[in-house]
């Protein structure tokens, strides 16, 4: 049978290396997986699948340190897990049987005690009993904090197999932001990722564990392997199996390509996310460690456990490289099947075979290079004049509040009186971030009453005055701190707004500036009717969208372009997307469970909303940002960067991107919240307050693209009242244009003034 595309060159940058304990591996876990059943008789496997799979040598590959005992246990869980996928697949997704599907997986949690003494049920079925087993011999050796995130890695990856099977079952091929959020849990790489702490004796300190830099590890790990596997599996996936879960699949329907061109741009996606892994690791673990004040055996632990997910990574590859399971041959025509990882990794010619894989990481490092170093290239504030927008539908109608007027009059007295128009201190521009004409022109209040059109006049004036906060901050940030202001002062600015926001909303200190005496105003105002739980999500939210401000000025000191996937995730929480749903959330006191806000269909309805209207925060503010802030977070941008495409094309691709998280949208609240109604049983009040919800963010959509037509903060006429040095430097003949740099071969040294910044300063 001939391929559907040529192997694409993988970027391998660490050599493979081999556990020498393999044989006893696989003569363990094959006794080990016929004891569970899962062997002859189970209508699953032979024992010549699980022979030609050779989960034993995935593990001898992704854990080349570990024990004689540490890696039989992690490839008796890999023999149960992809046992699992194949019974999921052959049991409930061949007959889509949903109701099976759900109380099947419904069980699986009771053979996962957080207590190792809990008592579990009696297993039915292999699925169940290999995980009994597996779980006892597990978690005792590790913390409660380690149980519970495993517990969790492993719930999901169980989960969301059905939403693999809702996909399944309506035909739905979904779009590139979905599929990777969602990849992450079904395909288990978070599982995967916890073991790696158990195998290396390398568990990662509780309290930097949910911080940015430890999920970007996770997440950037997890997607490396998924998209990888994608490759690899498209085949067996799209012609036996009837997949639609696929990532070249995913790509092909959206882009509308081939399939070769979707994996070669699958495989760019995985290179760009395995460089953002290096990235973090090398210039946020570091920081994080001294930020928290971990010890050396602490810090020891977590360079371990950042090293065994690299191990996985090459593992990994090798693995799929001979893995019967797996695409791995060279195409049609080709004598035989690839052997080794050079022969994926291209480039340069060298050894091939089992011990040659490092021979092909110079060659791998050299192909990714210029990827890489276009991320690094972008010359701040370039011209790019008008680049149309792409077409936006909008299927919600817009809905206006009738206190528009007076929410106007009362921001305008507000921000006055909180200091916020005018000269301030530190602000290096003469007259202060904003004045009375920029505020007018922003009419935050219009977005207000479109996003909140059923708000009383006191709650219009709220929301109001925290979308001027937040876009004040948004614009003080990048006045005060910059491309080359002082990171510290930002990070110590940062942590001070903590201050003003006491979860028992008590006493705050004197503020300092006029942006900490309007969040000490708001956040009284706020948060003093809130109950506890509902104060510390709305702090939490804050807490996201200032500390997002700051990844944008590390990476503006770097003049780097974020990783497509990266920008996506933070440009939620950088466009407050958070604080103005939270505002939402209030009026719904007590009357939905916090359970129901977690549930996956909430999730990805609040995350297909809030990148829609970041992405249409960023085709409008394209040329604000790039030509007169110099900028380089904007999805344009980034997808110009990751195509290496033009203005045009980008933006074509971020509106396509729109649409398709719209209909998500659409999607989601017509055939899934009904669904949570019966798994929650919800009563009649809290079945409303969940439609209300949706609706609201609904009107939410509707009010901010309301916003963007009708405020004067993206016209070219306000661009140049607003930015008056930005716009002579526009204006002035070619030889004084900072953008006008020489391009092309042995001209890099030109660009290292405008990459490096005035270091005469």
């Amino acid at each position: 049978m001939s391929q559907p595309f040529e192997l694409p060159d993988f970027y391998v940058p660490y050599p493979a290396r081999l556990n020498p304990r393999l044989e006893r591996a696989r003569a363990h876990t094959k006794e080990w997986a016929r004891g569970m059943g899962m062997l002859e008789g189970s209508g699953i496997w032979e024992e010549s699948d699980l022979d030609a799979h050779d989960y034993a040598l995935l593990c001898a590959y992704t854990h080349p340190d570990a024990s004689g005992p540490e890696l039989d246990l992690v490839t008796d869980w890999y023999v149960w897990v992809f046992f699992f996928d194949d019974h999921f697949l052959d049991i409930f997704k061949r007959t889509q049987d949903m109701a099976g599907a759900k109380a099947y997986l419904d069980r699986l949690p009771d053979f996962m005690p957080l207590d190792p003494d809990g008592p579990m049920p009696e297993p039915t079925n292999q699925v169940e009993a290999g995980l009994a087993d597996l779980w006892a011999r597990t978690v005792p050796a590790m913390s409660d904090d380690w149980r519970r995130r495993f517990r969790q890695s492993t719930e999901s990856l169980l989960e969301e197999s059905l939403w693999e099977l809702g996909n399944i079952s309506a035909g739905r091929i979904s779009n590139p932001v979905e599929y990777i959020e969602m990849r992450r849990k079904v395909g288990g790489a978070p599982w995967s990722a916890n073991l790696v702490e158990h195998a290396a004796a390398a568990e990662v300190p509780a309290v930097i564990a949910a911080s940015r830099p430890l999920r970007v590890l996770r997440d950037t790990f997890s997607d490396g392997v998924h998209l990888r596997n994608d490759l690899f599996s498209y085949q067996r996936e799209t012609e036996q199996e009837g997949e639609l879960a696929n990532a070249v699949l995913v790509l092909e329907h959206f882009l509308g390509l081939p399939p070769q061109e979707a994996a070669e741009l699958v495989n760019d996606l995985l290179t760009s996310r395995l460089q953002q892994f290096e990235h973090t690791a090398l210039t946020e673990v570091g920081p994080l460690a001294d930020q928290y004040g971990l010890g050396p055996a602490e810090r020891r632990d977590v360079l371990a456990y950042v090293k065994g997910l690299q191990d996985w990574q090459s593992g990994g590859h090798e693995w799929h490289m001979r893995s019967s399971r797996y695409m791995n041959g060279a195409g049609e025509g080709a004598a035989g099947a690839v052997s080794g990882t050079a022969a994926a990794t291209g480039g340069l010619g060298g050894p091939t075979g089992l011990g040659t894989t490092a021979a092909g990481v110079l060659g791998s490092l050299a192909a990714t290079m210029p990827q890489r170093l276009r991320s690094f290239s972008h010359v701040p504030h370039r011209p790019v004049g008008q680049v149309p927008l792409p077409d936006i539908a909008m299927p919600f109608p817009l809905r206006m509040s009738p206190h528009l007027d007076a929410a106007r009059e009362h921001c305008a007295t507000w921000c006055e009186r909180m200091g916020l128009l005018g000269p301030e201190p530190g602000v290096p521009a003469p007259g202060g971030v904003w004045d009375a004409e920029k505020l007018a022109a922003y009419d935050l209040a219009l977005c207000a009453a479109g996003i909140h059109p059923e708000a009383t006049e006191q709650a219009l004036d709220l929301t109001t005055q925290w979308l001027a906060w937040g876009t004040y901050g948004d614009d003080y940030y990048t006045q005060v701190f910059g491309r080359a202001g002082d990171l510290l002062a930002a990070r110590l600015t940062t942590d001070r707004l903590r201050l003003f926001m006491p979860l028992d909303a008590g006493l705050v200190p004197p503020p300092l500036t006029a942006f900490e005496r309007s969040l000490a105003d708001l956040w009284r105002r706020t948060a003093g009717p809130m109950g506890q739980e509902a104060r510390c999500a709305f702090r939490a939210a804050i807490d996201d969208m200032t500390a997002s401000w700051l990844w944008e000025l590390v990476n503006l000191r770097h003049n780097r372009i974020p990783d497509p996937v990266d920008y996506i995730e933070m440009r939620r929480d950088t466009f407050g997307s958070g604080l103005t749903m939270s505002l939402s959330r209030i009026g719904h006191g007590g009357v939905l469970p916090p359970e129901v806000y977690r549930a996956r269909p909430v999730r990805a309805m609040e995350s297909a909303a809030a990148d829609f209207a970041c992405l249409l925060n960023d085709v409008f503010s394209y040329r604000k940002e790039i030509e007169f802030e110099g900028e380089i977070h904007n999805a344009v941008l980034v997808v110009q960067n990751f195509l290496d495409c033009g203005p045009d094309e980008g933006m074509r691709v971020v509106g396509a991107l729109m649409a398709a998280r719209m209909a998500e949208f659409q999607h989601i609240t017509e055939t899934q919240l009904p669904s949570l109604y019966e798994e929650f049983q919800l009563d009649p009040a809290a079945r409303r307050a969940l439609d209300g919800y949706a609706q609201e963010l609904r009107d939410w959509m509707a009010g901010i693209l309301n916003w963007h037509r009708g405020c004067r903060r993206y016209d070219e006429e306000s661009l140049l009242r607003h930015f008056p040095a930005a716009a002579a430097a526009a204006t002035a003949p070619p030889a004084a244009q900072p953008w006008r740099i020489p391009a092309g071969l042995g001209t890099a040294a030109a660009r290292l003034p405008a990459l490096l910044g005035d270091t005469g300063r």
